[in-house]
């Protein structure tokens, strides 16, 4: 078992305290948290958590509650479980037998491709999930909306696996799942098969801005036809939407505002996600701005992959060169518009990216690096907590509520500034009031299945 700096008293169902802690103000969903004397950096704030039968059952001011009922952890931080908006499970752990030869966006795409080919079937995809949904486990990760390629017939192989492993991890992470395909699809009877696939899942419906017919297109010519068509879908089965939008270094890559544009036409009542969104970076203040109100128009949130996109974006061929922006999308105008954003952890160990194992806090903090989500920190953590779970429709998940199960991370660390330093490897990780096993599967499980002699 992986280290931690304190296993708390009792076993599951147990009664005790998590005394003289601190969490963020902004994650805390009780009447309470506005009268919590602050306590370190950012809006850190000290508490007593206490914990029975495996819930949260009342947050009260730091040293508030019976001293002999718990451990005095001295003002570490507690954070409630995780949420990671925006994965793909169906591609991770392929790297060893699938690499990416040129690090960047097409060549991922050529990678991707031949293996999914090659290899996914049933059992291959369940191995690799599950290990993937082992790790997130052990990271303290409490839910997880997968995308799924969903070219035919690879639709009629993943999304039962899916759904079988949604069912086996019930009560431990949350699994929803989102269809990817180009968005020319939709303008053919095979859009029509896969949104029956996806509502019989219980999913959201979803697809790339670019298309099969026009793939060197920026803005692909019948993205408004095909935009109407998947809103329409979507609201005759009830489901909701989730797009990969202008995943590019191109400025010409203007789709999220015809996607606004397109669900404000239909009236769309259905919540709409768009990831990437990186070209709108790359455009001017004036065309921001316009986008950024058709978003808040149509009620459209937004998540930043910022690990995957540093990765893919604006890498060069040439070794002497040196990348020459960060990939990610314009999160603080976004937010400061008034829309839901959220960070997530996208792609792990295959050609969309080498690396990253599934672990959420890891990306707050890269996010916070990355995007500059400091000075002030403010309320940014709710991107990877609070706004994904609402996102996902997961009432109360992602904060810290009493009466929720006491699904939590405790860290040695004090503050944020100790948080973001230094990797939190020795964190305690709770599922319903309870001390987990927090040692990830070993990469030897898939040897087997990924192994290139």
């Amino acid at each position: 078992m992986t280290p931690s700096f304190f296993t708390p008293p009792g076993a599951a169902g147990g009664r005790y305290v998590l005394r003289r802690v601190r969490a963020p103000r902004c994650l805390i969903d009780d009447p309470v948290a506005a009268s919590l004397r602050p306590a370190g950096d950012g809006d850190l704030v000290a508490l007593d958590l206490a914990i029975a039968d495996g819930r949260i059952a009342q947050i009260a001011p730091a040293g508030a509650t019976d001293a002999a009922r718990g451990p005095d952890l001295d003002d570490s931080l507690v954070l409630p479980g995780f949420v990671d908006l925006h994965t793909h499970l169906d591609k991770g752990h392929i790297w060893p037998r699938q690499a990416n030869p040129t690090g960047d966006g097409a060549g991922a795409a050529r990678a991707t491709m031949q293996d999914r080919t090659a290899n996914w079937n049933a059992e291959d995809l369940r191995r690799r999930m599950d290990f993937a949904l082992r790790t997130a486990y052990a990271k303290g990760v409490v839910a997880i909306r997968t995308h799924l390629d969903s070219q035919s017939p690879q639709a009629e192989i993943s999304y039962p696996v899916f759904r079988a492993m949604r069912e086996a991890w019930a009560g431990r992470i949350a699994l929803q799942v989102s269809s990817i395909t180009q968005v020319d699809v939709f303008l053919r009877e095979e859009g029509v098969r896969l949104a029956d696939i996806v509502a019989e899942s219980g999913g959201n419906l979803g697809c790339v801005t670019k298309s099969q017919a026009h793939p060197q297109e920026p803005v692909p010519p019948e993205i408004d036809e095909a935009m109407v068509r998947l809103f329409r879908l979507a609201a005759e089965r009830g489901l909701d939407v989730d797009l990969h939008v202008d995943e590019s270094t191109d400025p010409r890559a203007r789709s999220l505002i015809r996607v606004a544009q397109a669900a404000i036409k239909q009236g769309f009542q259905g919540r709409i996600l768009c990831g990437h969104c990186t070209a709108l970076a790359l455009q001017t203040d004036e065309v921001i701005a316009q986008t950024l109100a058709a978003c808040r128009e149509a009620g459209i949130a937004i998540v930043s992959l910022p690990t995957v996109n540093m990765y893919l974006q604006d890498r060069s061929l040439d070794a002497t060169r040196t990348p020459r922006w960060r990939g990610v999308t314009v999160l603080h105008e976004m937010k400061a518009a008034g829309l839901e954003v959220a960070v997530a952890g996208d792609n792990c160990r295959d050609p969309f990216y080498a690396y990253g194992d599934h672990d959420m806090l890891d990306t707050y903090t890269q996010a916070v690096k990355i995007l500059h989500l400091d000075h002030p920190f403010g309320d940014w953590i709710r991107a990877a907590s609070a706004t994904p779970a609402a996102i996902m429709g997961l009432e109360g998940r992602g904060v810290l509520k009493a009466g929720m199960p006491a699904d939590l991370m405790v860290l040695r660390a004090r503050s944020y500034s100790e948080m973001l330093a230094r990797h939190q490897w020795d964190r305690t990780v709770l599922r319903t009031g309870r001390a987990i096993d927090t040692t990830p599967p070993d990469y030897r499980e898939l040897d087997d299945l990924v192994r290139v002699d």
